[in-house]
C-alpha cells in the first residue's frame, strides 16, 4: 500500500517501491502504536527517531525508559530526565488527582477513579486481596482523602493529596486490617518506604521528559511505572494538548492484572484527550497472551513489526492476520525493517536515518563509546 500523505513525519522507505511512509499518527482514529520486535531489532531506534522528528512538529513526548536508553537523545534536545529510584530525590504520590477541565466531570467522579486506581496498585503491591480487605481498603481510602478534606464539594486545584502514611494511619484505626497494615509498612517506614511515601515533586513543564526506572528493583518496577503512567494521565487530563506516551518494555505491566487494565484503560481513554500512547514490547508472548495485551493492539491504529523470533511469529500472525510471506519477511528482516501498519494499510517498511539523527538516537554500545570519548576529547580541548 502507499503509506505517503501531506502530512506527518518520516517513518521510512517502503521497501517495496521505495517511496516515503509519511504519516501523522493524530489524523487517524486514535494516535496510538505497539512496536514488537526481538532485542536488537532496531524498535527503540525507530521509536526514538519518532520522537525526534515528533518534537520538531511542536508536539509533547514523554517516556517511561527501563534501560536508560534514551538519556543521550534527552541531554542532546534539552529534555528532562527524572531518575525514579529509592535513593532518588525525585518523588511521584500515587494518590495526586488531577485538576478537572471546566465541568467535564463531577469531583465525586474524580475521587472514585482515584481510589479505583490506587487499589489497583495497593492489590499489587500487597500480593493480591481478599474480599474482605478489599471492602476495608475501599473504605480506607475513601476516609483518607476526606481527612485531607478531599469530598464531593473540594476544590481541587488547591487541596493536598494525601500519601501512604495517611492510608496507614487510616488503616491502623479499622478493624480487621492488622494484616494490611503490617504489609503496608514496608512501604511507609521500610526498605521501599522512599518511593510512595512523598507528595510529587517533579516537573514535566517540558517538551520531552523521560522517566527512568532502570536503578528499581525488578519487583518495584511494575509499582512505579504505574504510578508514574497514573501521574501522567492526570497530567493529561488538566490540560487538553498534543502529546505522545512511549511505554517501553511494556510487558512489564502484563505481568499485573490491575496494571494490564489499567493500560487498557489509558489507551481506550486517551484519544479524546489528544494522547497517543506508543507500547513498546520485546517480549511479544507475555503481551499477547494478556486479553488486556490484545485489546490494547486492537486500539492502536499504528503498528509497526520489526524481526520476530520463530518461538512467537506464529502468534503475530495470527493477531495480526499475516500472510505467510508476511510472516517469512518478519523473521529474514534485518535491523531496523519490518512492517507497518496505518489502520487498514500495510506495508513493508526500512527505517532510516540520516547521520546527524543516528547519533542521537543510537544504542549501538561501540558507537556509544566513540561518542562518549569524542566528547571528553572536546570538553578537554575547550579548556
Amino acid at each position: 500500500a502507499e503509506l505517503t500523505s501531506d502530512d506527518g513525519i518520516l517513518y521510512g522507505i517502503n521497501r517495496h517501491n521505495n517511496s516515503l511512509i509519511l504519516f501523522d499518527r493524530f489524523s487517524l482514529q486514535n494516535a496510538n502504536m505497539v512496536v514488537f520486535a526481538t532485542s536488537g531489532a532496531g524498535k527503540s531506534y525507530a521509536v526514538k527517531l519518532e520522537i525526534l522528528r515528533t518534537l520538531m512538529m511542536g508536539i509533547d513526548v514523554i517516556v517511561i525508559d527501563p534501560e536508560m536508553e534514551y538519556k543521550h537523545l534527552s541531554d542532546a534536545v534539552g529534555g528532562t530526565y527524572i531518575g525514579i529510584s529509592l535513593s532518588s530525590e525525585s518523588k511521584v504520590n500515587p494518590f495526586d488527582l488531577p485538576r478537572p477541565m471546566g465541568q467535564e466531570s463531577s469531583v465525586d467522579d474524580i475521587i472514585r477513579g482515584a481510589v479505583i486506581t490506587v487499589k489497583g496498585l495497593l492489590r499489587i503491591m500487597l500480593g493480591g486481596l481478599t474480599t474482605e480487605q478489599d471492602a476495608i481498603i475501599d473504605r480506607a481510602l475513601i476516609e483518607t482523602y476526606a481527612k485531607k478534606d478531599i469530598t464531593s464539594d473540594a476544590d481541587l486545584a488547591t487541596v493536598q493529596a494525601p500519601i501512604m502514611q495517611d492510608l496507614a494511619e487510616v488503616l491502623e484505626g479499622m478493624e480487621g486490617s492488622g494484616e494490611l497494615v503490617l504489609k503496608l509498612k514496608k512501604y511507609t517506614e521500610g526498605t521501599f518506604g522512599g518511593l510512595f511515601n512523598a507528595p510529587t515533586n517533579v516537573d514535566i513543564r517540558n517538551q520531552l521528559v523521560i522517566f527512568s526506572v532502570r536503578d528499581l528493583e525488578d519487583e518495584l518496577r511494575p509499582l512505579a511505572i504505574y504510578a508514574i503512567i497514573n501521574y501522567i494521565w492526570n497530567v493529561v487530563r488538566s490540560e487538553r494538548k498534543k502529546r505522545i506516551l512511549v511505554i517501553d518494555e511494556a510487558w512489564w505491566l502484563m505481568q499485573h492484572e490491575d496494571s494490564a487494565r489499567f493500560i487498557f484503560a489509558l489507551v481506550k481513554r486517551c484519544r479524546k484527550y489528544f494522547l497517543g500512547v506508543t507500547t513498546i514490547t520485546q517480549d511479544v508472548n507475555d503481551f499477547l497472551k494478556s486479553q488486556y495485551g490484545q485489546a490494547i493492539v486492537t486500539n492502536s491504529a499504528l503498528q509497526l513489526l520489526m524481526k520476530q523470533s520463530p518461538a512467537s511469529v506464529d502468534l503475530i500472525q495470527k493477531v495480526f492476520m499475516l500472510t505467510d510471506s508476511e510472516k517469512y519477511l518478519l523473521l529474514e528482516s534485518g535491523v531496523g525493517e519490518g512492517i507497518f501498519f496505518a489502520g487498514l494499510k500495510h506495508a513493508a517498511i526500512k527505517v532510516v536515518a540520516s547521520y546527524t539523527e543516528d547519533q542521537l538516537v543510537t544504542t549501538n554500545p561501540e558507537q556509544l563509546l566513540e561518542i562518549e570519548k569524542a566528547k571528553k576529547e572536546f570538553e578537554q580541548q575547550m579548556k
